[in-house]
């Protein structure tokens, strides 16, 4: 058993780790607040220009769009990834269920580019052999729509000189204050499989996919006025700015809630450990002071 000194620094510190446990909570629990507001209301925006964009496309024919015709390429394409994680630990799997995520897919690091957001995903990924491309980690202390227009100018500038020829993002989707669902979206370019595919998505959010409906008569093209490729030119990187933007408010929802989550279970798990320790501090020194009293009274005996 260990001394009584050894159980007292122990409980010391473990009661030092809960306090702080306990102020981290209630700081993630406030920024939760604000942050649940932001997601709350920016997601029906969020939803609502996916499913338009997505819907336009399929109307439109063949469009002759950098965006559009790369996913036409032939041969192995060249993939592009925006992730977005934390730039501090302690909110439990928040950071590793997204790097599992991009390397479950499949996706050749010797053909795939990172832009993280975030130095949790920047580290992670990088020591899986995954080339970064810039580094917008401090967006993530308080995400801009400006903050998503410069990631935006980023990915389409590769994406038309013809660095990557598809882009996806990673982020993390808050459901509720104990439930975050890592997500992996591609954005761009969109093929005639990810058209129909995001036709029968409903809550992008959610990941919850609607009921498939069954399609009856013919579709009429979209109409542009100017110009299809002028009009999808403008409308497509604020389709993405607009993406990006959506995904950086729910991950930031989905960190804090994660974070909260993950101190309330360290501070409950001091606390059990400090009644452990409380009763093993007592059994300690209930032994020490039997131990003592019969010292006394075998002292006693010998004198006599």
């Amino acid at each position: 058993m260990a001394s009584m000194r050894d159980i007292k620094r122990r409980r010391e510190s473990i009661t030092n780790t809960s306090q702080i446990t306990k102020a981290m909570k209630l700081v993630s629990t406030v920024k939760l607040q604000k942050a649940k507001t932001r997601a709350e209301e920016s997601k029906p925006y969020f939803e609502k220009m996916y499913e338009t964009v997505s819907g336009m496309l399929a109307k439109s024919g063949n469009i002759n769009l950098p965006y559009l015709s790369s996913g036409e390429k032939e041969g192995k394409k060249k993939a592009g990834i925006i992730v977005i994680t934390s730039n501090r630990g302690l909110a439990g799997g928040y950071n590793s269920n997204i790097i599992k995520l991009v390397k479950s897919q499949g996706f050749d690091p010797a053909d795939t580019t990172i832009y993280p957001v975030g130095r949790k995903g920047l580290e992670g990924l990088r020591r899986q052999g995954y080339t970064m491309e810039g580094d917008f980690s401090e967006v993530m202390n308080k995400p801009l729509f400006g903050d998503a227009v410069s990631i935006g100018k980023t990915v389409t500038g590769d994406l038309e000189s013809g660095r990557i020829d598809e882009v996806y993002i990673a982020y993390t989707v808050f459901k509720n204050t104990v439930t975050q669902t890592p997500r992996l979206l591609k954005i761009l370019p969109f093929t005639e499989e990810d058209l129909k595919e995001n036709s029968d998505l409903g809550d992008i959010s959610s990941g919850e996919d609607r009921e498939k409906k069954e399609s009856s008569g013919a579709k009429a093209l979209m109409n542009y006025e100017p110009e299809e490729e002028e009009t999808l030119s403008y409308i497509i990187p604020m389709y993405m700015n607009s993406l990006i933007f959506g995904a950086l408010v729910e991950a930031m929802a989905s960190e804090n809630g994660a974070r909260m989550q993950a101190m309330d279970n360290a501070t409950s798990n001091a606390e059990e450990m400090i009644d452990k320790l409380g009763l093993q501090y007592n059994r300690a020194r209930q032994a020490a002071i039997t131990q003592e009293l019969t010292e006394i009274v075998a002292g006693a005996n010998a004198i006599e």
